[in-house]
C-alpha cells in the first residue's frame, strides 16, 4: 500500500494508510472486531434461544440478556481505570496483544461447548465475564496506540480510517456469525478463533513506536485520580463522553435484536443477522465518508443533532413491525451514531496531553461500556418491566432528552466549531480556558 514510512517521521500530509505501522494496526482491529462481533451475536442468539427453549417468558429470557451485558459490564467498571493506567506505563502493543489473546481462548472454548453440545447458560455467563475484563484492557491501549502512529495533522483521517475497520467489523461479524451459525453452530466460533490470531500477528508487526514521558514521582492510585481530574475540569472532554455514556445507554436497543428477531419481526438467525448489520452499515459508510471529506467546522452542534436523530430512529425502530423499515432505521442510527463517534474522539484524543491519553481513553472506554453493556442490561431489565417495544421507545425519548440537556448544561459543545484546541488546553495545569472556552 505505498512505500513503508517510518510512523515517528512522516510528513505531516501523509496519509495513514502510507505508515506502516498504521496499516498493522487497522488490520488487526479489523480482524478482532470481526471475531468479536460474530461471537457477540452468537453468545446474546444461545442466551435468549436457551432461556426460551427452557420453558422461560420472553419477558423472563430478555432478563438473561440482561445479565449477560451486566456481567461484561461489572469486570469492565472494576478495571478500566487501573487499565488506563497501565496503558499509560507499559507497552500499548503488548498490552493490546495479551487482551487478543485471552479473546482467543474465549472462542476456542465457546467453540468446544457448543460442538459438543455442552453449550449452557453458566458457560455463557463464565465467558462474559472474561470478555469483559479483556475488552476493558484492550479499549484503553489501542485507543491510547493510535495517535502513536501517525502525526497529529491526520489523526482526525486515522480516527475515521480506524473506525471503519471498526464498523466493518461490525458488518462483517454479524453476518459471519448468523450465516455460518446456520450452517454449523460451533463454526462462528472456529471462525473468529482464526481472526484473533490474525489480529495477534498484526498487532506484532508493529514496530516500536514512542511511549509517553512517565512521571516517577507519582504512585499509582495518584496517577488514575489524576487521569479522572483532568477529565471532570475538561468540559469539553467531560461533556463529550458524558453524552455518549446517557444516550446510548438509555437507546441502546442491540441486546434485544434476538426478541425482536425471533418474537417480533420473526426472522430467525438470518434476519439475526441483518439486524446487527444495518446500524454498522450506517455507521461504515459515513466513516468512509469522513476518511474522504472529514468534518472541519461546526464540529460540537453536529455532534448534537447527530445524537438528537439517532435517537428519533431508535424510536420508529422500536415501534415497527416491517423488517424493511427496521432495517432502514436501524441504518440511520448507526450513521447517526458513527457520525457523533468520529466528532467525539476526534476531540478527546486531540484535547489530552499524550501522557494521559490511556487514563482519559480508560474514562472514554469505561462510559462506552457503561452505554453498551451497561445499556443491554438497562434495556434488558426494562424489557422485562415493561416489555420490549415500550422498552426501545422509551430509551429513544430518553436520547433525545439527553441533548436537550446536555446542550444547556455544557454550553461549549455548542459553540466548539473546530478540533483544534486553545494552545493551553494541553498543558498538566488546568487554566481557565481548559475549563470549558470554546475553540
Amino acid at each position: 500500500m505505498g512505500r513503508r514510512v517510518n510512523a515517528a517521521t512522516p510528513s505531516p500530509d501523509t496519509h495513514p494508510f502510507r505508515i506502516h505501522n498504521f496499516r498493522c494496526y487497522w488490520v488487526s482491529r479489523l480482524a478482532m472486531t470481526l471475531a468479536q462481533y460474530a461471537m457477540l451475536l452468537i453468545i446474546g442468539w444461545q442466551t435468549y434461544t436457551i432461556a426460551r427453549d427452557g420453558g422461560m417468558t420472553i419477558a423472563e429470557a430478555s432478563g438473561q440478556l440482561a445479565l449477560i451485558g451486566l456481567l461484561q459490564f461489572l469486570p469492565l467498571f472494576v478495571l478500566t481505570p487501573f487499565s488506563g493506567l497501565a496503558a499509560d506505563r507499559f507497552d500499548r502493543r503488548a498490552l493490546g496483544r495479551l487482551t487478543v489473546l485471552l479473546q482467543l481462548l474465549c472462542a476456542v472454548v465457546l467453540g468446544w461447548a457448543t460442538w459438543s453440545e455442552a453449550i449452557a447458560l453458566p458457560i455463557l455467563y463464565g465467558i462474559a465475564v472474561l470478555l469483559g475484563i479483556a475488552r476493558g484492557f484492550a479499549g484503553p491501549a489501542l485507543s491510547a496506540l493510535a495517535p502513536n502512529l501517525v502525526p497529529k495533522p491526520i489523526l482526525p483521517t486515522a480516527i475515521a480510517l480506524s473506525s471503519i475497520s471498526w464498523q466493518v467489523g461490525m458488518i462483517g461479524g454479524p453476518a459471519l456469525g448468523g450465516y455460518l451459525y446456520a450452517i454449523e453452530p460451533a463454526l462462528p466460533y472456529a471462525v473468529a478463533t482464526g481472526l484473533f490470531a490474525i489480529s495477534m500477528v498484526a498487532l506484532t508487526l508493529i514496530g516500536r513506536v514512542p511511549q509517553p514521558p512517565r512521571r516517577t514521582d507519582q504512585r499509582p492510585i495518584g496517577a488514575i485520580i489524576d487521569g479522572m481530574r483532568y477529565v471532570v475540569r475538561n468540559k469539553m472532554v467531560l461533556g463529550a463522553i458524558t453524552l455518549d455514556l446517557f444516550a446510548v445507554f438509555l437507546a441502546g436497543a442491540t441486546a434485544l435484536f434476538p426478541v425482536y428477531a425471533r418474537d417480533i419481526l420473526m426472522v430467525g438467525e438470518t434476519g439475526l443477522s441483518q439486524l446487527a448489520m444495518a446500524p454498522a452499515v450506517g455507521a461504515a459508510l459515513t466513516a468512509a465518508w469522513f476518511s474522504f471529506r472529514p468534518i472541519k467546522t461546526g464540529v460540537g452542534p453536529k455532534m448534537l443533532w447527530a445524537v438528537a436523530i439517532f435517537g428519533v430512529a431508535t424510536i420508529v425502530f422500536g415501534l415497527s413491525t416491517y423488517m424493511p423499515l427496521s432495517l432502514a432505521m436501524l441504518f440511520i442510527v448507526g450513521a447517526a451514531d458513527m457520525f457523533s463517534v468520529y466528532i467525539r474522539q476526534s476531540l478527546i484524543q486531540l484535547h489530552t496531553p499524550d501522557d494521559k491519553r490511556g487514563r482519559v481513553s480508560s474514562v472514554s472506554m469505561l462510559t462506552i461500556s457503561a452505554s453498551n453493556e451497561g445499556g443491554d442490561f438497562f434495556s434488558g431489565t426494562l424489557a422485562f418491566l415493561i416489555g420490549p417495544v415500550a422498552a426501545v421507545v422509551a430509551g429513544g425519548i430518553g436520547a433525545i432528552v439527553t441533548v436537550a440537556l446536555w446542550a444547556r448544561v455544557f454550553p461549549v459543545l455548542r459553540t466548539t466549531k473546530t478540533f483544534d484546541p486553545p494552545p493551553d488546553l494541553l498543558h498538566d495545569t488546568p487554566t481557565k480556558q481548559s475549563e470549558g472556552a470554546p475553540t
